[in-house]
């Protein structure tokens, strides 16, 4: 049975007010059914809706996610789960070919594992925020408590999925970043 939310939920769900929620209802420009003098929404529909405005509406036509970790296993888990949403994945198994990809493309989010040969992943991240320090990274981890953990938190802000996880971390974690790409485009309304 789908899960149908209240104007009250979907503003909570997307983090805005609900007096924007009311202003797409008026211009037709969010996905809901009307049940008697009540507004619903399907969650599956809003993920939907999400996904496309975020391609449609200032943020690339696909994003593009850049995996750097030394796992194939690791790597094959994110083009299997993503490439089929509509995303570009790009990968690098070290983080000098990574920060190298980095200058090359239009990277939307990264997935950088902080174990990694050669350079680690708090040297990556710091030296990707000099460079590009608004873009969004989730570090990869097995280990939160490590030393490199340590080095990272000293960079600044970015997510953190710990190792093992599975495809729902991944969709999880790039929903909520095209979720707030959404969000702030809505707040213009």
């Amino acid at each position: 049975m789908a899960s149908l939310m209240t104007v009250k939920e979907v503003a909570e769900y997307l983090n805005v007010h609900k007096r924007t929620i009311y202003r797409l209802l008026r211009r037709g420009a969010i996905p809901a059914a009307q049940i008697g003098h009540q507004w619903r929404f399907d969650r599956e529909t809003i993920d939907d809706w999400l996904h496309q405005r975020s391609t449609s509406s200032g943020m690339p036509k696909k994003a593009t996610i850049l995996v750097i970790d030394d796992e194939d296993m690791i790597i094959e888990l994110f083009r299997e789960t993503l490439k089929d949403k509509g995303y570009s994945i790009r990968s690098a198994r070290n983080g000098l070919d990574g920060l190298q990809l980095l200058n090359e493309a239009d990277i939307d989010l990264v997935f950088l594992d902080l174990r990694l040969p050669g350079m680690n992943g708090a040297e990556v991240l710091r030296r990707l925020k000099v460079t590009k320090p608004y873009l969004p990274v989730v570090i990869m981890t097995g280990y939160p408590d490590s030393e490199v953990m340590s080095k990272a938190l000293t960079q600044g802000p970015f997510a953190l999925m710990n190792k093992p996880f599975t495809d729902r971390d991944i969709l999880a974690a790039v929903n909520s970043f095209i979720k707030a790409g959404a969000r702030i485009q809505m707040e213009g309304l």
